[in-house]
């Protein structure tokens, strides 16, 4: 069924997408374990990479609907920050937010302060039960600053 090595046991892989209502076809395998191996928050075209180099083979349109039902029964989360393609990530149902840097894109997941869900409210509410504040925090990693600063320094 699937080719490339595992970074967690088949078994595992399987339980998750069947507790979850899907089958455990190759590429489904493939993308959901991709997801576990990448660091960071992977772009599609960066799964997509990575799944043809285990599977031989597999369509960017199949990739992209498969992180679509992954995001819809909740396996993944993903987000879309300004200026960047959407990034999926597997930590899912906590309460997190994520830093971005502005030149590369690199993508951190960063720890709420506050033991609840949301950490933020708003000041004004409009009668809407809020569940969820959504926080991104930009800036520039430690490269990027560290090349911006030697490219004043010249």
């Amino acid at each position: 069924m699937y080719a490339g090595a595992m970074t967690q046991p088949l078994h595992h892989v399987v339980e998750r997408l069947r507790s979850h209502g899907l089958r455990a076809t190759a590429p489904r395998v493939a993308v959901l374990d991709v997801l576990a191996t990448l660091p960071g928050h992977p772009d599609a075209e960066a799964v997509r990479t990575r799944v043809i180099e285990r599977l031989g083979s597999v369509s960017t349109q199949a990739v992209y609907d498969i992180l679509h039902t992954f995001t819809d029964v909740g396996l993944l989360r993903r987000i879309e920050p300004a200026g960047h393609p959407a990034r999926y990530e597997t930590r899912v149902g906590d309460n997190h937010h994520h830093l971005i840097c502005r030149a590369c894109g690199d993508t951190r997941d960063v720890d709420c302060d506050a033991a609840h869900s949301p950490c933020l409210a708003p000041l004004q509410d409009h009668d809407f039960v809020v569940d969820e504040a959504e926080v991104v925090f930009w800036g520039l990693c430690p490269s990027c600053h560290a090349t911006t600063t030697a490219t004043r320094g010249t």
